[in-house]
């Protein structure tokens, strides 16, 4: 379908994102229609501030879009670069005395809403959404991808024969076809029919106000069909007048965020690198680096420099590549662009040919440019190089008279009072002097924020860590200023920024428990006063829904140990910390008493009782479970067939370091009576929960040697003072294990023995050692302790070694051949 132009028409140009070829058409429609109205894809929103955008920035910039409400936030960017078809009918059309105007929805819209991923590119192409057809057309034409299946049909090729002034070349007839097929019957989902719906509203406005100039309308051309039957009467397949004029001569309205709302959009500096779709960018062109010289001097050099460019990166990497192997790849470009019948090499032919002459190895994965996406792990050292060269490294800039969210200049202003704004060199705090304690919540709060410029390097890891200094270094501050953009939808200041962020990120994680205990940890290092206690009573609310007992234990000991041992941040015994305390322990009971589950230590699992038994013992007045209600449910856990032998064990071991333990030769004995494997995971859950109350009482009057090995550990809470009771049951309970292990037979100690030696990996050597003494003088024997936990080799393999030498021993007694021995 052709565009033909009538007095007062209006003129449909679809166009792919960021195509050189796309630019070059609207570039030539402008100066050869002269119209009165160019209608441009992207937010209507910033109508008001085009000359904002046309202010003479170095491209790429992007307009970034942002919307927060109570339930959401969302954002978008609309990338512009020097060969983008929609910055030509901007900056053409202005130039040519046209009124430009943006026709799409906000990108706060719920049209928008329909995206996979919250953080959305506005000029994401269609064919990526609706790929059969190009499928069909790669089969077609024997390509591999949509990209290479692109510029052979219009970057590279050669000029046609076109029947409008505007399009000598034909080129606007090929994109019609393109596209039309690419559309077909595909039905649009609900959002590209909204969009669609308003943008033809903003055409049949513009036809009507123009006096019968033409009207030139710049879309992806995936929308052109659509939007050419919703302009005119009769020719749509939906409500044209959705959300606009309906045919009026009056401007759409531009929706406004629902009340309660936030949103708006400001220009972001953008780069090649983020615009490459090997980097993840969701739409439009590849290689920006390579379409740039393409651009500027067409098919023939942006293959020499893009021939170029990969030999200059691959030996400034110390890659060899010597003036043969170029020479080769060449030939081999050439010779497969006439094979496939390109006038010209293409970004593809010339990348296959240097593949072919520099990589001589099997790749492991397919090239990257015979598809779409991010580069693999694995990705062979020269492959990279070339995607890179493909890229480019051009970086926006903004004009200095851009217009910024209040965010840039609240950071900027406390970084240059704090002496940060032009570090250099690696900076330390005493996070005991408020100097330091600001100068950190100051850098911590733009790390949450995602704002390049500093990285932490050293400082305390949780609230317990008795580390009272924090080493930052400075690094590149690219990006900082479009992070720092961004960041302004969270907020006009870096506190509020930081702690909207940390709040969307409370949401996102839900009843996760795993980003809860780093969320938590956060919060505490931002610092953010009130917003912190907001954010703290959400954490608290939410560690009651948590699903799973490992993970809830994480946000357990963070909060303990922050609410107990805090002398830096000044959270110590809050109340709000308290809350959570109080949430996280009540739930690890109430997960565990309804737990199921068969052999195997769960450490994660572990470490949460050993959290709760903590909290019991140093934090009883946060906690509605008291410790005489603790220890019947743990009584119950331990009397619960179908419950994990770790968490029987852990169960057992919580009533003993609440005082009020169990008779252990019992409960070891009736545990032996089921499979040998799981007395080691038994045993492993009373040792993480009461090591300190066995080895009291194993340990008991036994000497140990002065050069004993290791050193005695602290307990689960070194500091503070330990009112564990140290009953001497531990004597008996050693003594039981003894008698049991002594007494199972050779395939069943084989067995548990790895489940048995992992359990007593949670004693330091002191106390192995001291227990291995009172091993030995149980049986009465004479010799160290110490050589017994230094042997040679692993004694799980000497175990197995002996069993097997016992076997081949009665296999040859029984053939009579034991003589031979």
């Amino acid at each position: 379908m052709t565009n033909t132009v009538d007095s007062g028409s209006a003129v449909f140009l679809g166009v792919r994102h960021h195509s050189p070829a796309c630019a070059r058409l609207v570039s030539r429609a402008i100066e050869t229609l002269r119209p009165a109205y160019v209608l441009v894809e992207g937010p209507a929103d910033m109508n008001d501030r085009l000359e904002e955008l046309l202010l003479g920035h170095r491209l790429p910039v992007a307009v970034f879009s942002h919307y927060r409400d109570e339930t959401r936030v969302a954002t978008s960017w609309a990338p512009l670069c020097d060969y983008s078809p929609e910055w030509i009918a901007l900056r053409d059309g202005r130039a040519a005395g046209a009124d430009v105007r943006f026709i799409d929805l906000p990108a706060w819209h719920p049209a928008f809403a329909e995206r996979a991923d919250r953080q959305t590119n506005r000029y994401a192409d269609a064919e990526a959404r609706y790929t059969e057809a190009t499928r069909r057309l790669c089969e077609h034409f024997a390509v591999d991808s949509v990209d290479a299946l692109w510029d052979g049909l219009f970057e590279v090729a050669e000029p046609g024969d076109g029947t409008e002034p505007h399009d000598p070349d034909g080129l606007g007839a090929r994109l019609d076809a393109y596209f039309e097929l690419v559309r077909g019957d595909a039905e649009a989902d609900p959002g590209d029919r909204a969009r669609e719906a308003y943008m033809a509203s903003w055409v049949r406005a513009a036809v009507a106000r123009a006096g019968g100039r033409p009207v030139l309308v710049v879309t992806g051309g995936f929308h052109q069909p659509a939007l050419r039957a919703l302009s005119y009467p009769g020719g749509g397949h939906g409500d044209g007048g959705a959300d606009g004029a309906d045919g009026a001569d009056d401007w759409p309205e531009v929706p406004a965020p629902p009340d309660g709302a936030l949103g708006g959009s400001f220009l972001v500096p953008y780069s090649f690198r983020q615009l490459d779709a090997f980097s993840g960018y969701q739409s439009g062109m590849p290689s920006p680096g390579y379409y740039q010289q393409l651009w500027e001097g067409g098919p023939g050099a942006a293959a020499q420099g893009l021939l170029r460019s990969v030999a200059e990166r691959l030996r400034a990497r110390r890659i060899p590549v010597s003036t043969a192997d170029l020479i080769a790849a060449r030939g081999l470009a050439q010779g497969l662009a006439l094979m496939r019948g390109h006038p010209y090499e293409t970004r593809v032919d010339v990348l296959d040919g240097l593949a072919g002459a520099l990589i001589s190895d099997d790749l492991e994965q397919p090239l990257p440019w015979t598809g779409r996406g991010t580069l693999g792990a694995g990705s062979h050292p020269v492959v990279v190089e070339m995607v890179a060269a493909c890229a480019g490294e051009t970086e926006g800039r903004l004009h200095p008279e851009t217009p910024l969210p209040p965010l840039v200049h609240d950071v900027a202003e406390q970084l240059a009072r704090l002496g940060l704004a032009d570090a250099e060199a690696p900076v330390t705090f005493d996070l005991t002097d408020p100097d330091g304690l600001t100068r950190s919540r100051i850098l911590h709060r733009l790390r949450v924020l995602g704002v390049p410029g500093f990285t932490r390097v050293s400082g305390p890891s949780d609230g317990a860590d008795p580390v009272f200094t924090e080493r930052w270094e400075p690094g590149p501050a690219s990006g900082r200023e479009a992070a720092l953009i961004e960041a302004g939808a969270y907020g006009a200041r870096l506190d509020e920024a930081a702690s909207v962020m940390l709040g969307e990120r409370a949401r996102a994680a839900g009843t996760a428990a795993g980003p809860l205990a780093g969320l938590l940890f956060d919060a505490v290092l931002c610092g953010v006063g009130p917003l912190c206690d907001e954010l703290l009573d959400a954490l608290a609310k939410q560690v009651g829904q948590v699903p799973e007992l490992g993970p809830l234990g994480e946000v357990l000991t963070a909060a303990l140990g922050l609410w107990r041992h805090d002398r830096v941040f000044g959270v110590a015994r809050g109340r709000l910390l308290g809350s959570v305390v109080a949430g996280a322990a009540d739930r690890v009971f109430w997960l565990a008493e309804g737990l199921h589950g068969g052999p195997g230590v769960d450490f994660a699992r572990l470490r949460a009782m050993a959290a709760a038994r903590d909290a019991l013992l140093h934090a009883p007045e946060l906690l509605s479970v008291t410790r005489e209600a603790a220890a019947e449910a743990a009584s119950r856990i331990g009397r619960d067939r179908r419950a994990p032998a770790d968490l029987r064990g852990a169960a057992f071991g919580i009533r003993w370091a609440l005082g009020v333990p169990d008779d252990p030769a019992t409960a070891v004995q009736a545990l032996s009576a089921g499979a040998a494997d799981t007395l080691g995971d038994w045993l492993a859950g009373l040792f993480a929960l009461a090591r300190e109350e066995v080895a009291a009482g194993a340990t008991a009057d036994v000497p140990v040697s002065a050069d004993a090995g290791g050193a005695d550990a602290g307990g689960a809470d070194a500091g503070g003072a330990n009112p564990r009771s140290e009953d001497a049951r531990g004597a008996p309970l050693i003594d039981v294990l003894d008698g049991i292990v002594a007494a199972m037979a050779e395939d069943d100690f084989l067995t548990g023995l790895p489940a048995l030696r992992q359990a007593f990996a949670f004693f330091p050597p002191r106390e192995r050692e001291r227990i291995a003494a009172r091993l030995l003088q149980r049986r009465g024997k004479q010799g160290s302790a110490r050589s017994l936990l230094r042997t040679t080799a692993d004694p799980l393999q000497l175990a197995r070694a002996r069993a097997l030498e016992e076997n081949v021993a009665r296999l040859l007694d029984r053939h009579g051949l034991g003589a031979a021995r």
